[in-house]
């Protein structure tokens, strides 16, 4: 595959990562298996792998990755995450320096490696300083532990806001974000995408399928269902009738021009100057496979055009249940005032 700038790294990625939330007993309990699907990705050209602390019980998919990796390492540029909970302790999880350093040493050992190249900020975290969480970051660069920094599914003013507090003090500047992205949600194209751009960060798109529908099984009126695992996380965006006829659309419009829905889903989001690469996340060889057959797919403008007309550019056909939401947008009690103040401001003298 031909390589990509990660950004203004100089890191040269695949324009498909691999990513493992599946390869661990929670989705294919087949540890040889799950070391085949990295050997096999390798073989195929992709050199980004993205994982996190979190995917599956006590770091398992870091476990089987830093087994694949022996002897491989340096073909790799290695991604992971943190930010969510690894045990009951509520210190245990978020963007704290307590938290970060003892969370790096726990991905390192996993991994069984010296240095993570991408080291990421799993999900948002508003009641942190994003300043506690640079200046940590910053400090395991410089020990050497981290070779780059990134973020995930942060809006575009906290991208803003926390490339201005590294610039006014000093600190490492974030250099890549992970957002979520797909036909069918595009949302992203309005503010994060440009914004990215604006500050060179590279971006690593996480579930360009959709977690699914756009894999091309999960049919309006078919009797394919999505699994028990992905009903829970994303019910609501699985069964939406709305996305459900969008598919129905795309996959027309995937027939004429003469590829899957998948390959016309993967093709879509990397033909977006702004993306970077896109996190393929297979659970069996056959699956990861399909995928890579479609690494060559380009799309035409004609083709491209009767997208945006199935889902406008900017616009998602409907919230995704597992993306992030801001707190004001997500509580009540940050977007009114107290029923008591709203009566007290109604009889005050005008």
């Amino acid at each position: 595959m031909r390589t990509r700038p990660l950004g203004r790294t100089g890191i040269q990625v695949s324009p498909y990562a691999l990513g493992t939330m599946l390869l661990n007993s929670y989705g294919n309990p087949d540890q040889d298996e799950c070391v085949r699907i990295v050997h096999r990705a390798l073989d195929a050209g992709i050199n980004v792998v993205d994982t996190a602390d979190v995917y599956g019980p006590d770091g398992e998919s870091e476990t089987i990755l830093g087994k694949a990796l022996r002897g491989r390492r340096d073909e790799v540029v290695l991604a992971t995450k943190f930010n969510g909970a690894m045990g009951t302790d509520p210190n245990q999880r978020g963007s704290s320096r307590r938290w970060i350093v003892s969370a790096v040493e726990g991905s390192l050992r996993r991994l069984g490696v010296d240095h993570i190249d991408l080291y990421q900020v799993h999900h948002p975290e508003p009641g942190t300083d994003v300043e506690e969480t640079l200046a940590a970051l910053t400090d395991l660069l410089r020990a050497g532990k981290v070779r780059a920094i990134g973020h995930s599914n942060l809006p575009a003013a906290e991208i803003v806001e926390a490339q201005w507090v590294a610039e006014r003090r000093g600190l490492a500047r974030f250099r890549s974000e992970q957002p979520h992205y797909s036909i069918l949600n595009r949302g992203i194209e309005r503010e994060v995408l440009p914004v990215c751009e604006r500050y060179g960060l590279g971006v690593v798109v996480w579930s360009p399928l959709a977690m699914g529908l756009l894999g091309g099984r999960l049919r309006k009126g078919s009797a394919e269902t999505a699994s028990a695992g992905r009903l829970h996380w994303a019910g609501k965006h699985l069964t939406d009738e709305r996305k459900l006829d969008a598919v129905e659309a795309l996959a027309q419009v995937a027939e004429e021009a003469g590829v899957s829905l998948p390959h016309l889903a993967l093709a879509f989001v990397t033909a977006h100057p702004a993306v970077t690469s896109a996190i393929i996340g297979p659970r069996t060889l056959d699956q990861l496979d399909d995928l890579i057959a479609g690494a060559d797919t380009l799309l035409g403008d004609d083709v491209l055009d009767r997208i945006d007309e199935i889902v406008p550019p900017g616009t998602d056909v409907g919230p995704m249940d597992v993306a992030y939401v801001t707190p004001p947008v997500a509580h009540p009690h940050l977007r009114r005032r107290p029923v008591a103040t709203r009566a007290a401001r109604q009889r005050s003298p005008q």
